[in-house]
Order: C-alpha cells, then sequence, then structure tokens
C-alpha cells in the first residue's frame, strides 16, 4: 500500500512579494500539500471540493477593495463557504482582515497607528484552550507590517491577542477559523527587502526595524514553527 494522500491546502496569494515565506517549508515538512493560486497575477481562485484548509495571505489593499483587487471578490466567496464548511482557515494581514469582514466585523484603511517588525503582543485569557494560540507565551513577539486595521470583530468572533497599537491581532471564527493582523510567516530576508523610504514615511528607522528583527530571529523561529505545525495538525485531524 502506498502512503496516504497529504491534506491538500489552498493558498490565495495577494501581492508579489507576499508568499507563504518559512510556512512553505514547515507545513510541507509537516504532510501537507499546498496549492499556491497567485490571484494577484490573475490566476483563479479554484473551489474548495479538492481542498481540506485555507490560506489567505497579505497584500496591501482592503478587503473590499475590488477595482484595485478584482480577484478579492472571488476571495471573500471562498473565505465565506470556508467557514461555513467548517474548513479550517488561517488568514495572514490582509487575509486576517478579509476573515473578519466576510464574518461580519469592520476594517478600516490607515487606521491607528502603523506597525512594523517586531513587535510585543499579549495573548488574551480568551486563547487559553485556543488549539494554535493555547501554547503561546503571556506575551510574545511577531513581525507586524501594516497601517490598515480591524475596528471591530465579528459578533460570534473569540478575541485571542492584541498589541499596544492594534487591538485585534488574532481571533477566531468557529472552530477552525483564525485570523491574525501579523506575519507569523515572514523571516528576516523578507524583512531586510521591506521598502526603507515607506518604513521611514511611517516613522520608523529602517535599520532599527531590521536589527530588532534579527535580535529576536531566533525565539521567531520556534515560536512560529510550533505555530505552523498545530495548524498543520488541525488540517491532518
Amino acid at each position: 500500500m502506498g502512503e496516504p494522500a497529504r491534506p491538500r491546502v489552498l493558498v490565495v496569494q495577494n501581492a508579489r512579494h507576499g508568499g507563504l515565506g518559512r510556512f512553505s517549508d514547515w507545513w510541507q515538512e509537516a504532510g501537507l500539500a499546498l496549492d499556491v493560486v497567485h490571484a494577484y497575477d490573475g490566476e483563479p481562485i479554484p473551489d474548495l471540493d479538492d481542498h481540506d484548509a485555507l490560506v489567505l495571505l497579505g497584500g496591501g489593499l482592503m478587503p473590499d477593495d475590488d477595482a484595485k483587487g478584482p480577484w478579492l471578490a472571488r476571495e471573500r466567496d471562498v473565505a465565506t463557504k470556508a467557514l461555513q464548511s467548517g474548513i479550517p482557515q488561517l488568514g495572514i494581514c490582509l487575509g486576517g482582515q478579509l476573515l473578519a469582514y466576510v464574518a461580519g466585523g469592520s476594517v478600516h484603511a490607515e487606521h491607528g497607528q502603523p506597525e512594523a517588525g517586531s513587535t510585543v503582543l499579549t495573548r488574551r485569557p480568551e486563547a487559553d484552550q485556543d488549539a494554535l494560540f493555547g501554547e503561546l507565551a503571556p506575551t510574545f513577539r511577531a513581525i507586524e507590517h501594516h497601517v490598515d486595521q480591524i475596528t471591530e470583530l465579528p459578533p460570534e468572533a473569540v478575541w485571542l491577542a492584541s498589541s499596544d497599537r492594534c487591538p485585534y491581532q488574532g481571533f477566531r471564527v468557529g472552530e477552525h477559523s483564525w485570523g491574525v493582523q501579523f506575519h507569523p510567516e515572514v523571516d528576516l530576508d523578507r524583512i531586510r527587502a521591506w521598502n526603507p523610504d515607506n518604513l521611514i514615511a511611517q516613522g520608523f528607522e529602517p535599520e532599527q526595524v531590521i536589527n530588532e528583527a534579527a535580535e529576536w530571529e531566533p525565539t521567531s523561529v520556534a515560536v512560529w514553527r510550533g505555530f505552523a505545525d498545530r495548524f498543520a495538525g488541525v488540517v491532518r485531524s
């Protein structure tokens, strides 16, 4: 008998430089098969019929900005179907905002203060028994890179994590759909490639952002490898 088929994950990439990063290797090592759709480049987003999970990646758009992202209507539809069917789902940055939006929350552009680089987050008490967040420390660091943010969670969402500048850093809708504002998939090489002029315009010193991320990279790898493995475990089960 051959090996059992690997669970298939549909990954929607919303920006050219917004790929799976380190999650790609980690999830494949954890036994998942990844079907990455480059939606920003016109690749059609398929149905979920042949997939066991959905991952929505980041990008510099609002979740309903169909004029700039004509594929977003289809992405919202697929995210809604995953919610309704209970298929495991993870939305990152724009993907998390889109999940909040389709589940009845609110997202606003250029809201509050921007975040960039390694940032301290707080795990909320509601996360204690959560399949992904429950094993995180009471405070932990994650990579941020956003100016837009969720301003109201969906009515039935479980609020999992926050930061000083952005309250809604992590949440769950139902049992198997998670959204995060931060970037657990981003490694140091991606941060080094960020546009320094944009960072300066947002009030950050590019070298300081890189150096602080480098200092925390060893810890970051351990923390987010565990997070990735736990999501893979949800998908496999």
